[in-house]
């Protein structure tokens, strides 16, 4: 049977099965003799099947990929590749009911072993590579770290699995040198004519010599940018984050990317004297404030009733996750996105720490603590996460901000090294270490005594 009478026959067969054998007769000599046609039809599709995969001819074999990049740096010592090797079993195998009990989370030290790692300069070995790129696809705090480990080979890895394509676009170049950013002509050619890692790598390079010139350089090619590529972009402006960015951040408000538009106003949100941040200031200010009913001792709050389409340029997103309430939503966007100072001219002249104790009416504190929370940890205000940290020693969830460990962990990167240390230490003291590896990860090493 030739394959074209193969192909034909099959598309019969399959005719035949979609409208019925009683509307559509089996092809001629498959039916025996008094048979039953929808059994001959199932029988010659069998037969068929088994002809067609008999027939295969072997393919050519496919080309091997090009061998891995050396990768020159030391190898790990034994004993700290027997460490991470734990670190990184440790996160693929949590205890039933997903939750550890008292049994540490080992995964939160990954971020310092990491960056120790680094700085002496070892290679990651070839067999935990694939365990290190998961680790990283699951925690992106972990990937630029982790992507510095891996190396070459770690992006040269990273090509074959779909699930690790982050690492393209994380990379610090892939390993191809950056010009030196004080060579106008040369970074202008790299930004032009790069691939996109390398175009990152440059621009973080830049940022971190030459702000100003770092943002001259993406206003240039902004408006030809690839949506998902103008965001990795804005997300280099993090570092170094000034004034001076205001500008540009406004225009972006009005990015054809709803993501870009929301990074954007996230940066803004981090500049207690911008436009935004004051148009966000004055939106909260009309939901939070003093009760006048209780002589100013408490908060009131009257949530927003609508998202209007200011807000939403302004970055608000107007459609919660699933299980949450549209106007709690739109209220902790405003107030996490308004300066802190905000609060203190609102409600009396009151210290952050006698804002923070003052209840709060009609259930709307956990949601009000929460936002406050994210604007300590978006502008980087050490008296407010003080605040909304409290006393170590103090039950989680009796503090007045926030009971999440991560949500603290950040909280905690606004202090200073020795106040950060001595604040874990207090923690570890009355609580024990099993809940304190999420915030030992945020304090500088080595640890002090």
């Amino acid at each position: 049977m030739t394959s074209t009478t193969g192909a034909a026959l099959w598309e019969e067969l399959v005719t035949s099965a979609l409208l019925g054998t009683d509307r559509r007769t089996p092809p001629e000599g498959v039916m025996a003799a008094g048979g039953d046609p929808p059994a001959a039809l199932l029988d010659a599709a069998a037969l068929h099947t088994v002809r067609c995969r008999a027939g295969l001819l072997p393919a050519p074999a496919a080309s091997p990929p090009e061998r891995a990049p050396r990768d020159d740096r030391p190898a790990l010592p034994e004993a700290a590749r027997h460490r991470l090797a734990q670190l990184l079993a440790d996160r693929s195998a949590p205890s039933s009911g997903g939750r550890r009990g008292t049994a540490p989370d080992l995964t939160e030290l990954l971020p310092q072993w990491l960056a120790t790692a680094n700085e002496r300069g070892f290679r990651a070995p070839a067999a935990l590579l694939p365990a290190l790129l998961d680790a990283a696809r699951a925690r992106t705090d972990l990937r630029p770290q982790a992507l510095v480990f891996a190396g070459s080979r770690g992006l040269w890895l990273a090509r074959f699995n779909p699930d690790w394509r982050f690492a393209a676009r994380g990379a610090s170049g892939g390993g191809v040198p950056l010009p030196d950013v004080r060579e106008p002509a040369a970074v202008r050619r790299l930004w032009e004519e790069g691939l996109f890692a390398e175009r990152v790598a440059l621009l973080t390079a830049v940022r971190a010599e030459d702000p100003g010139g770092a943002l001259a350089l993406l206003s240039g090619t902004w408006a030809a940018e690839r949506a998902e590529d103008r965001l990795m972009f804005l997300d280099s402006l993090r570092e170094g984050l000034s004034d001076a960015d205001e500008p540009f951040l406004e225009e972006a408000l009005a990015d054809r990317s709803r993501n870009v538009r929301a990074t954007a106003a996230e940066l803004l949100s981090g500049l207690p004297g911008s436009a935004l941040a004051g148009r966000m200031a004055a939106r909260a200010a009309e939901c939070v404030g003093p009760d006048r009913a209780m002589g100013g001792a408490a908060i009131a709050v009257s949530a927003p009733r609508e998202c209007d389409a200011g807000m939403e340029r302004d970055g608000v997103v107007p459609a919660p996750p699933t299980g949450r309430g549209e106007r709690s939503w739109w209220l902790g966007q405003l107030v996490a996105a308004s300066p802190l100072s905000t609060w203190v001219d609102r409600l009396g002249g009151r210290t952050p720490g006698e804002i923070v104790g003052l209840p709060v009416t009609d259930g709307w504190r956990e949601e009000l603590h929460a936002a406050w929370c994210r604007a300590a940890v978006r502008q980087r205000d050490a008296e407010w996460s003080r605040a909304l940290l409290g006393a170590p020693g103090a039950p989680p969830e009796a503090g007045p901000g926030t009971s999440s460990l991560a949500e603290r962990a950040k909280l905690l990167a606004a202090l200073g090294e020795a106040e950060r240390a001595a604040w874990v230490a207090e923690f570890i003291a009355a609580h024990g270490l099993s809940e304190a590896f999420q915030l030992l990860g945020v304090c500088a090493v080595p640890w002090s005594g």
